[in-house]
């Protein structure tokens, strides 16, 4: 009752309200669009060659469930957010490699917005190759009604104004409704195929394909998968702050102590969705051209996402990200910096430089641990369906980006209540973070 009580709070605060039904009018529309067919694609052959083509079969599975069914039935939304993160993800490094980029990056709100730009640009641009080549591949297979240079233009056109028009969706998410637009826009692609696994896991154990015994252990296994992604997101490091004392007149000020939580995880699922989308293209890539020149079939067995070799650099890519996004999020420079100009210091060690140095020392092992544990977390599943034979395919990427958003999406409706005296999600009035 209590949680119920503090859910009916949200609808009491205008804002929130209104931020609320915005996201979830948004995401109606996502899914309204996600069930507009292309035409000029015969659905069945294209079925049909998805289940004789096993790797590219799993490729499509794996990319298939961030566009919430869009991509294997040819829908108006197939290329889901997946070119605008692949962008973000480029223009991000070049911000970190090459000095123009970099000079926009320290240019404040107007650097961000050249940046925003520069990143749209290269969405078009992707949205236009992946669906060049969508539409290549299913031409080569008998599977488009009337191949030609006409259906190439309707099909290129139709996915890339998908594509775009998700973005634009995403950063009104991200303006004016909560949670992040791109994250929460790749959550309800996912958590819109969890009916469909669930009936297909019943139909699975009712023909008797599986032991229900079985199931039953893995339905275990993801609730405590799921367990240890709440405990550890709300895990933190407290650095203790102490604040100088200053008389002014006959008032003293200061003379308190705080202190700095650093999460054990401080990027959340951003790290994840980047190393999905890295893999993306050279998955896809290897498997279609493949298809042209047998000679690569080879590379097939290294780019299934049940790979050892596939997990092995999502793994890797999960941690590198981790530390890119924590270098773009925090600065222990300028941290250091304001605690120096507002009379904070840390215990035992020296305002300024050495301040900066002993909070990247921390930054860096907090961030070491929650990147081994979103690697751990993120291939952990995909070991499991490669050992058991399931009626679905659900990754770990899935489940860590469907509770991070989760959290997140909570933890911003929260503040709110918060701000606005009401209670939070839990009695005690905010959900605690475990240090």
């Amino acid at each position: 009752m209590i949680l119920f009580r503090s859910f009916l709070n949200i609808f009491h605060i205008a804002e929130l309200r209104k931020k609320l039904f915005f996201t979830l009018g948004c995401l109606v529309v996502f899914r309204l669009g996600s069930i507009i067919p292309v035409p000029g694609i015969d659905l069945a052959l294209l079925g049909d060659y998805l289940k004789q083509a096993s790797n590219l079969g799993q490729w499509f599975n794996y990319l298939d469930m961030y566009s919430g069914a869009s991509l294997s039935q040819c829908r108006l939304f197939a290329l889901g957010i997946g070119p605008y993160i692949t962008a973000s993800i480029a223009i991000q490094l070049f911000g970190m490699t090459i000095p123009y980029f970099e000079e926009l990056m320290k240019e404040g709100e107007y650097g961000r917005k050249i940046m925003n730009q520069y990143t749209r640009y290269v969405t078009l641009v992707l949205a236009i190759v992946y669906s060049f080549g969508y539409s290549t591949l299913l031409q080569s297979q008998g599977i488009v009604l009337n191949p030609g240079i006409g259906f190439t233009i309707t099909f290129v056109a139709a996915l890339t104004a998908g594509a775009m028009f998700i973005m634009w969706l995403g950063d009104q998410i991200t303006e004016f409704g909560l949670g992040n637009g791109s994250s929460m826009i790749i959550f309800a692609g996912i958590v819109s195929s969890f009916p469909n696994h669930f009936m297909s896991t019943l139909n699975y154990i009712r023909m008797g394909s599986s032991d229900p015994i079985v199931m039953s252990l893995v339905l275990a296994l993801f609730i405590l998968i799921i367990a240890c992604i709440v405990f550890l997101e709300k895990g933190d490091r407290k650095i203790p702050i102490q604040y100088a004392r200053k008389v002014i007149g006959n008032r003293v000020f200061g003379g308190q102590s705080t202190y700095i939580p650093f999460k054990v995880n401080p990027v959340g699922v951003m790290p994840v969705i980047f190393a999905q989308a890295a893999l993306q293209f050279p998955g896809m890539a290897v498997n279609v051209l493949a298809s042209y020149f047998p000679s690569l079939d080879f590379l097939k067995a290294f780019s299934s996402p049940m790979s050892p070799v596939f997990m092995v650099m999502q793994f890797l890519l999960i941690i590198f990200f981790t530390f890119v996004w924590t270098a773009l999020q925090f600065n222990p420079d300028e941290l250091a910096d304001n605690l120096k100009k507002n009379g904070g210091f840390i215990p035992g060690v020296r305002p300024g430089k050495s301040t900066a140095n002993y909070l990247d020392y921390i930054l860096n092992r907090v961030g070491l641990v929650g990147a081994i544990y979103l690697g751990i977390l993120a291939v952990l599943p995909n070991i499991l369906f490669s050992v058991i034979t399931m009626p679905f395919y659900l990754g770990g990427t899935s489940l860590l980006i469907v509770v991070g958003v989760a959290l997140e999406f909570s933890s911003q409706a929260e503040s709110y209540l918060i701000e606005h005296r009401y209670e939070g999600f839990l009695s005690s009035g905010r959900v605690k973070s475990r240090a």
